[in-house]
């Protein structure tokens, strides 16, 4: 026999004596479990992971042991049951290996997602400096999903929970952070928060592919998403790289020896399947991998991006199906849901109705119609805008009106949380009759006369009213209009409007009307 043949089998078989056997991957966890994490209270806590097909997982904290074997692909997947230990608590999970995870709290934990105007800091708000000193709330516990677009849904993301204090609170989501901020004063408990937003993107990147597919209204939107595929060959676009590429090369080298400034090297034009505002890119990679950690609810602050076309009509189909999407893959039921309606912006015109930027008032519309899904509320911000920032800096008052949203539905607190909405009307000779709902304290107007309302005869010929209070109603008229068929109220980008309700809250922009 050759033993020198057989030298290195015996070598190998031998190390794996001595180290056990073959290689075994260690137990993993998703980012979104870390130390300071928040997890929600009263409610089954889902833990999840990745480990050796087979291998037996137990995850252990406040007492409770629960164990997982790892699929045939490796993954696992457990509930906890409720826990109402005080906190701070250690969550350990073991399997081959060991991960303990420390500081762990028990409270609410909220979803904040959406474009530029959830992602704006606390660095870029009204009294900045003063926020981020005072943001000393050891008990609130944030955590940012980094941005990352895919084409398939993704199982992890990039990210750790950091502990709200002046030093870490400046560059997080100023809206969740007033949001959790009012909770955790209002609560008393601890509060952690989720935030996944990228600014500049529309609501079709946050929804599943498949959800949309399936909802023959959306046709439109996937349409002109594949209408920019079909210009884009990977081929051509490599060549045609390469040779921009040798050309920079070529003259980089000539500029340098001249001691002449060498421009960038130029950049491949990129697949427009992998962009951010691709359908469900931003859903695949920046929502899927944080399901199905257990949050109370969501709140959302998008629309602008939407309102920049005529498919804006569509939002409120959007909207929903999001909704319905994110509920069904959370199985948490018809988890809350709130979300900021646009607030006023660009510089004011004299038109009662102002027709140059209607699709932001569509949006506004297509947001308020959205109320009719269950277990939702709408932050309405029509007067803390600005006309000449799209990111407005007040974001203190549509943290502070989304949390009287969820104080009042979520918490059971006996508060005002909206401002007056629509709640039907009637017409009388001359005049139309408004209802209102969430007339807190009966309806107020702001300074001066009450304004704000347009009216129009069947000739669809808008022309400014004249409007009045009656209890907890609006009479409008105009001497123009002899027999109206319609109002609007708010009815442009930056509308000046003054119908308040006794809470201080605004009235939200409406229309009887559903003229083009």
């Amino acid at each position: 026999m050759n033993f020198n043949k057989l030298k290195p089998v015996l070598l190998s078989f031998g190390a794996m004596v001595l180290l056990g056997g073959p290689a075994r991957a260690d137990v993993k966890l998703p980012a979104i479990f870390s130390d300071h994490m928040v997890i929600q209270r009263a409610a089954t806590v889902p833990v999840w992971g990745w480990a050796d097909p087979g291998e037996k997982v137990t995850v252990s904290i406040a007492g409770q042991t629960q164990t997982a074997t790892a699929d045939a692909s490796g993954q696992w997947r457990l509930q906890l049951n409720k826990i109402s230990a005080d906190s701070p608590l250690t969550l350990t999970v073991t399997g081959h290996n060991t991960i303990t995870i420390q500081d762990v709290l028990v409270g609410e934990v909220w979803l904040a997602s959406g474009q530029s105007n959830m992602q704006l800091s606390v660095n870029a708000v009204t009294n900045a400096w003063q926020e981020k000193a005072s943001a000393r709330f050891p008990q609130i516990r944030m955590f940012t999903v980094a941005r990352r677009p895919a084409l398939t849904p993704q199982t992890n993301c990039a990210g750790q929970w950091v502990v709200c204090s002046p030093e870490t609170v400046g560059n997080f989501s100023a809206v969740a952070y007033f949001f959790g901020r009012e909770l955790h004063q209002q609560l008393g408990g601890p509060v952690g928060l989720i935030h996944s937003s990228w600014g500049g993107t529309p609501i079709e990147t946050w929804t599943s592919m498949d959800k949309m597919e399936a909802t023959p209204e959306l046709s439109p939107v996937l349409k002109n998403w594949q209408a920019t595929l079909h210009p884009y060959d990977e081929e051509k676009a490599q060549a045609e790289f390469a040779r921009r590429l040798e050309n920079w090369t070529n003259n980089a080298a000539k500029l340098k020896a001249e001691g002449k400034t060498v421009p960038h090297p130029p950049q491949k034009n990129g697949d427009p399947r992998l962009d951010k505002n691709y359908p469900a890119n931003l859903f695949n990679g920046m929502i899927a991998p944080i399901i199905p950690y257990a949050i109370r609810g969501a709140i959302w602050y998008q629309g602008e991006n939407n309102a920049a076309n005529d498919l804006a009509k569509l939002y409120s189909i959007q909207l929903s199906l999001l909704l319905q999407d994110w509920r069904q893959r959370w199985g948490e039921g018809d988890f809350p849901f709130a979300w900021v309606q646009l607030p006023n912006f660009h510089p004011r015109t004299q038109n009662p109705v102002d027709l140059t930027y209607n699709n932001w008032c569509v949006i506004r519309e297509e947001m308020l119609k959205t109320l009719a899904v269950t277990n939702t509320g709408m932050s309405i911000t029509v007067d803390v805008g600005e006309a000449n920032n799209i990111h407005p800096k007040n974001k203190q008052a549509v943290g502070h009106r989304l949390a009287l949203w969820a104080l009042a539905k979520v918490y059971g607190k006996n508060i005002p949380y909206s401002g007056p909405l629509p709640d039907g009307h009637k017409i009388n000779g001359d005049e139309i009759i408004l209802s209102f709902t969430h007339t807190d304290g009966g309806l107020v107007v702001k300074g001066g006369e009450l304004k704000g309302f347009a009216i129009a005869g069947e000739n669809h010929q808008w022309v400014r009213a004249s409007a009045r209070l009656q209890g907890d109603r609006v009479i409008v008229s105009s001497p123009e209009v002899k027999s109206p068929v319609a109002v609007r109220y708010a009815w442009a980008v930056n509308p000046d409007c003054n119908l308040f309700n006794g809470a201080g809250l605004p009235a939200s922009p409406f229309r009887t009307d559903d003229w083009k």
